[in-house]
Parts: C-alpha cells; sequence; structure tokens
C-alpha cells in the first residue's frame, strides 16, 4: 500500500497490479477534480516507473493542482515531446493552431523569432531541432530560457526582442508571440491551480491584456522584412483593440483565428 497525503485525509494505491494501479490511481485525480484522469494516471505511472514510493509522490503533488508537464516532466505540443522544468509556463494546445499556421508561413532556411518562447514548444514545433530554419526564442526569465535551451531552441534572455533588433531588424521572415495576455482584472477568474502553481508574469497582460501585445506589435515591426508575418495569441474584444496599432506598424492582410467555440485565440497578419 502507498499513501499520499492530500486535504481531507490520505489516498492509498494498492500493488494490485498495473490495470488495477491505473484505475484507482485514475479515481483519485478525478476525485481531485482532474478531468483527463485517466490519461493523466497513465501518465504519471509511466513517469514513477512502477515505483510506489515515487507514484505515491506524484500523486500528492497533482492534487494540489500542480500542473502534470512539472511532475512529470514533459508535455506534447504539435506532437512533439517538450520538456517542461518546474516554474515554467505549461505550453497549451490552444497554442497549437497558431504554430502549425506559423510552420506554415515559414519556408526552409528562414529566419523566425519567437517573444515570450517559454519552455521553447512554438520554435520545436517550426523545426528548430531538424535545422529547418533559424528559430530565436526569448524569454525575460531565466528559468524558461534554461528550459528552452535544453528543449533544442536558441533562446536568449531579454525583453521581448529588445537583445534582437540590433542585428535582426528587418531580415526576419516571421514573428510569434505568445505574450502575457489575461487582463489583470480578469486574473481572478483563472483556474485556482493556475494561479497557485504558474508564474504570474507568464499570464499577466496588465489593463486589458494588451500592454503586451501592443510591446510585441511594435517590436515585431522593426524586426520584419517586407511581406514577413506576425502570429500572435490573444483572446476576447483584444484583435480589435490592436487593430489601430497593427495599420499604424504597416501590417495588412490581418486575420482573427477563432476556435470551433468561435472564441477568438490568435491573430495572423504581414508587413507592407
Amino acid at each position: 500500500m502507498v499513501r499520499a497525503r492530500r486535504a481531507g485525509g490520505p489516498v492509498e494505491l494498492n500493488r494490485a497490479g498495473s490495470p488495477a494501479q491505473l484505475e484507482e490511481l485514475g479515481a483519485a485525480l478525478a476525485r481531485a477534480g482532474c478531468v483527463a484522469a485517466e490519461d493523466e494516471a497513465a501518465e504519471l505511472w509511466a513517469a514513477a516507473g512502477g515505483d510506489l514510493a515515487t507514484l505515491g509522490d506524484f500523486l500528492a503533488r497533482r492534487v494540489t493542482g500542480e500542473p502534470l508537464a512539472w511532475i512529470v516532466g514533459s508535455t506534447t505540443f504539435c506532437g512533439e515531446t517538450i520538456v517542461v522544468h518546474p516554474g515554467v509556463y505549461v505550453p497549451r494546445w490552444q497554442s497549437e493552431p497558431l504554430a502549425l499556421e506559423a510552420r506554415r508561413r515559414l519556408t526552409p532556411g528562414g529566419v523566425a523569432v519567437d517573444l515570450c518562447t517559454g519552455a521553447g514548444p512554438i520554435p520545436v514545433a517550426l523545426g528548430c531541432r531538424q535545422g529547418f530554419a533559424r528559430v530565436v526564442g526569448t524569454d525575460l526569465d531565466p528559468a524558461a530560457v534554461s528550459c528552452a535551451t535544453a528543449n533544442g531552441v536558441e533562446a536568449i534572455e531579454c525583453d521581448l526582442a529588445t537583445a534582437l533588433l540590433p542585428s535582426l531588424g528587418g531580415r526576419v521572415d516571421l514573428v510569434t508571440a505568445v505574450v502575457p495576455y489575461v487582463p489583470s482584472e480578469e486574473l481572478v477568474h483563472l483556474p485556482r491551480d493556475v494561479l497557485a502553481h504558474e508564474p504570474r508574469r507568464a499570464l499577466d497582460g496588465g489593463p486589458g491584456g494588451t500592454v503586451l501585445l501592443g510591446r510585441a506589435v511594435a517590436e515585431a515591426a522593426t524586426l520584419l522584412r517586407p511581406g514577413g508575418s506576425l502570429l500572435v495569441e490573444l483572446g476576447g474584444e483584444q484583435a480589435d483593440a490592436l487593430a489601430p496599432l497593427l495599420v499604424g506598424h504597416g501590417f495588412g492582410e490581418i486575420v482573427v483565428a477563432r476556435d470551433e467555440d468561435g472564441d477568438v485565440r490568435s491573430l495572423w497578419c504581414r508587413r507592407s
């Protein structure tokens, strides 16, 4: 019997063998509110290598809301395994359509910049590991830069594109940006486990959520060559709020991408 302590009492798992273990582990995760409990149980079991003491520790961490990717050490993004160190923002599936559109726009041997790269999922999706193109990721958080580097990304610690403008200004084919865009006033509505564990500065986009979005547009305009693309993740009415800024910085062919539910997810455009 392995026991993991959580709020409200211990969670006990037996040694009944893999199928029973997975079922019991999945039930414990479901009671803790994990939506994909069965899938998470399989991931935790595999990461623990069958060691019940390790598994108990993993379960205790997960039921407190710690991100699964921090516990097992990785997640999947666009079919690629992405290492995720504890404390680093976990890539979301909602960013995958942006990454796939970016891959369609980037030609072999091109140059791309990914602002606020985090663990580096977008550069990896753009083929940086295979040498498809040169993709430079930037992030203000040294822990994120270290994590992105572990994923094979050319990552630079800096505030958005500040360190790149002298060398890459006007030479970049593609800029992607998943910058913090949750309005400060709406952070309280995020899931409790996200607020408790994930880095606030990876979430907080300031009043209206557009502070860093606006900066990303301005700096991308300086980085991009004529005809180069900018793809940014955003939500709500932020695309409308950015429209005058985009036009003012010479962007056109603006497309607002929505998900299957009709919610705004990203904005794609080109530099004139």
